[in-house]
């Protein structure tokens, strides 16, 4: 990022900023989804389970947490996080590293009136690798650049920023996905719906932009009015020339599609109230949808959910949001084993 400013390297697209975010031909920063091809995905999805065969046994736990042993990461997640935190946090564990965190910042010197830029500056004196949650959208990606400036190359993972991206999640996502149709042809050719809060959902908006990277996919949208994904996408797609629907009836596009990814509504950023206004219940996955979901399909949530899944759902075998869950655990383990350029030795285990 020499040589640039940070107002010019703001005005990038999103896939002129991917050399920014490598270093010495690897991936070294993750910011976005739109940094990863098809032959990245392709890799972490493999890495990622094999990651999983080794840790089977004594000798593989071993040899996984020698990879790492003596690093050091910093998990600054002052957004709410479970899953990802947890993940990010046994992720490192597995592979060695000791993980220090910063979850409340009025327990920090931002207290005292310390800029936010500053703090994650200090952590990087520290640390071999910074993963990061925050509310505001761009936020890792200034870091990222800031770290770069001042000559101080530790990694930034962006672990959700805002109403704009999380992308590690959207690569648990392609995992699942990948595991779950590799018997059926692969990703390549799936329908594919997305149900709720899309124009404020960022795991949405992030898997969107890695599925331009398979062939012949068809995306539907399914949303209330007011609530469909934002316009900036939909002209992505259509420069990618990605197949999309619209529309608001769940019932009328559960029978065409391979997968559902249900999402809840994202009212923490509803500043005006309008989300109360809307029945979402509309946009719930019933049971009766059951009866009409191909039998190969599956039913994905990033979860929290707040009622778009009922309970009872859970123990139809197409339900594997749980296994999405476990999936993101390994996900991230490979993404830092590749970060940190152990793929290799773990690739010839």
């Amino acid at each position: 990022m020499k040589g640039i400013d940070w107002k010019t390297f703001q005005r990038l697209r999103g896939s002129e900023k991917k050399e920014y975010f490598m270093q010495f031909g690897n991936i070294f920063h993750v910011i976005m989804s739109q940094q990863f091809d098809r032959k990245f995905l392709d890799e972490i999805c493999e890495l990622a389970t094999k990651i999983r065969g080794i840790s089977k046994g004594n000798k593989g736990v071993k040899f996984l947490q020698s990879l790492l042993q003596g690093k050091r990461a910093m998990l600054y997640f002052v957004q709410p996080s479970t899953r990802t935190f947890l993940s990010f946090m046994v992720a490192c564990q597995i592979l060695g590293i000791q993980c220090s965190e910063v979850r409340d910042t009025s327990t920090s010197s931002e207290l005292k009136g310390e800029s936010q830029e500053d703090t994650v500056r200090t952590f990087s004196s520290y640390v071999d690798l910074i993963v990061m949650r925050h509310p505001q959208a761009g936020f890792a990606e200034r870091i990222a650049f800031l770290l770069h400036q001042i000559g101080r190359p530790v990694p930034v993972i962006n672990a959700g920023s805002g109403k704009d991206q999380h992308p590690t999640q959207a690569l648990l996502d392609i995992y699942t996905l990948h595991r779950s149709f590799e018997n059926y042809g692969g990703i390549d050719g799936k329908k594919i719906a997305f149900v709720g809060d899309l124009l404020r959902g960022r795991t949405v908006r992030s898997l969107v932009y890695l599925l331009r990277n398979y062939d012949g996919v068809k995306l539907y949208f399914v949303a209330p009015k007011g609530l469909q994904m934002g316009e900036d996408l939909k002209k992505y797609m259509s420069e990618q020339k990605v197949v999309f629907e619209e529309g608001e009836d769940l019932g009328e596009v559960i029978p065409l599609v391979d997968a559902v990814y249900m999402t809840r509504i994202q009212d923490e950023y509803d500043e005006a109230g309008e989300s109360k206004r809307i029945d979402y219940s509309r946009y719930h996955f019933n049971k009766e949808y059951l009866d009409i979901l191909h039998p190969n399909a599956i039913i994905m949530h990033p979860l929290p959910r707040r009622g778009e899944i009922p309970v009872e759902i859970d123990e139809d075998r197409r339900a594997i949001y749980w296994r999405q869950v476990r999936n993101g655990m390994w996900v991230r383990v490979a993404l830092i084993a590749k970060i940190m350029q152990k793929d290799r030795d773990i690739t010839e285990y």
